[in-house]
This record gives structure tokens, sequence and C-alpha cells, in this order.
């Protein structure tokens, strides 16, 4: 059976971490590592790693110490992990089969080198945005999955490196782009939403978060060789204004 290594990242979290960890927990697969890299947080966030990593039935890793950006903390975190399958996870799944469902469908179609799905953003009373992207398609027409739902096997990590920490704010992108502009690497799609994302993380808190998110965004397609890019671009931002037109009410249970 293969380990799947999900690996947090943490800093001042505690508001968010113990639910996030309780969503972990509910999930009926038997072979989970838990890797947490917590940036030096001072608040209660260290305690609720402690205290989970007593209590849990999985496998939980841990460090702590200063980083320099969320993408060197996710580059920390996957230090810690040894497992098959990578997931880099900081918000809330939406049932306890999630990762068994993911695991199954990688393991059905063995072309393929992970997995992705449908996500919401969503604050404690309303869904904001429903990132419904489909199966996979050009980078060109600005397709792309949501980062948090990817479930990737660890050669694509191997092959093609980490996460950019000259980025900013669009370093997953650009690292989706990477390895996707080869097309024999091919992703499985469930056509579900399986992943609740805490509405305000660093693509989403402001406009100007945003905007640089795009400028980003068109750096990491010239870097990579994508023809059109502004097209892409324009393509790109539709898709995401229709994201939020698009949104629905969902029971999430959490």
């Amino acid at each position: 059976m293969k380990t799947v290594s999900l690996i947090l990242t943490a800093y001042n979290s505690a508001s968010n971490l113990a639910r996030t960890l309780q969503s972990i927990e509910r999930q009926d697969y038997p072979q989970i590592e838990v890797n947490i890299k917590d940036g030096g947080s001072t608040d209660d966030t260290l305690k609720i790693i402690k205290e989970y990593k007593d209590t849990s039935r999985n496998r939980v890793n841990w460090a702590t110490g200063k980083d320099q950006g969320i993408y060197d903390a996710m580059n920390q975190g996957y230090a810690l992990c040894s497992g098959d399958i990578i997931v880099f996870f900081n918000d809330l799944f939406l049932s306890g089969r999630v990762i068994s469902r993911m695991v199954n469908l990688i393991e059905s179609q063995p072309c393929c080198v992970g997995a992705h799905a449908d996500l919401v953003y969503a604050t404690d009373a309303k869904v904001v945005r429903y990132w419904k992207m489909g199966p996979q398609r050009s980078l060109r027409l600005g397709w792309l999955p949501g980062h948090p739902t990817l479930f990737l096997k660890r050669e694509i990590y191997e092959k093609y490196g980490l996460y950019n920490t000259d980025y900013k704010i669009a370093a997953d992108y650009e690292f989706m782009i990477r390895f996707l502009k080869d097309k024999e690497n091919r992703l499985a799609y469930l056509p579900e939403t399986i992943i609740r994302m805490y509405y305000g993380g660093t693509s989403t808190s402001n406009t100007g978060s945003y905007l640089l998110s795009l400028k980003e965004g068109h750096r990491a397609l010239k870097e990579n060789g994508i023809r059109g890019a502004a097209i892409a671009d324009g393509l790109r931002t539709g898709r995401v204004l229709w994201q939020f037109v698009r949104r629905r009410k969902l029971e999430v249970g959490l």
C-alpha cells in the first residue's frame, strides 16, 4: 500500500490548524504520513502540533524554525516526508474518503502521474469561489488544476524539483506549469469537490495579492516557454472570474 505524505505549513496558525488536523484524522486511508513545518510560531500552534503527534494514529513528523516564506516552508516540509504520493495541504477535506478515493483513482490509471479534483474557497458563512477546472487541457487555454487538490507521485518532485522561492505568491502555479508542459505528464480527474480552502490565504487576501499573482503567473508562463502567454493570462483571468460567478452553496459540515 502506498504511503500518502501530507505536508502542512504553519505560522501562528492555531485558529485553523486544529480543524485541519481533525479533517486528516477522519480519513479512512490507513497509510498517512503527516509532515508539519512551523515557521517559529508564538501562539498555540506548537502546542496543537505536539498534542496531535501524541494522539494521532498517523505517523507525524514536524519541525519548527525560521524560513524565507511560504514556499521555502513548503520545500522544508517536503524534506521531512517519505511517502509515495505527495499532497500539500492546509485546509479541510470534505469527506473521510478523500485520500482513499484519490489514491484509488491514481492506481486505476497507471499512465497518470497524479490526480486532481474540485475545491471551494469559503468563509465560515458562505462559499466565495468554486474552482472547477475539469479534465486536463492545454496550458495555453488558461487551464490549471487547483493546487490544494493535487495528489502527485513523488517521482514528479524528484524529476522537476521543488518550489521556486524567487516567486512570492505564484510558485505553486509555476511548479505546475513546469511539469505539466511535458505532455506525457497526465493527471486523472475526480469531478467532485474534495477540499474546502480557507479564504484569505496568500493569493486570496486582497486585490493587490491577486494582481501580483497575475504578474508572476505571466512570468511563469514565459519562463517555461509557453507560447501565447498573454492569451493564456486572459483566459485564466476569465476562468477565475467565472469561479466567483458560479460559486454555489455547499454544506461542509466541518
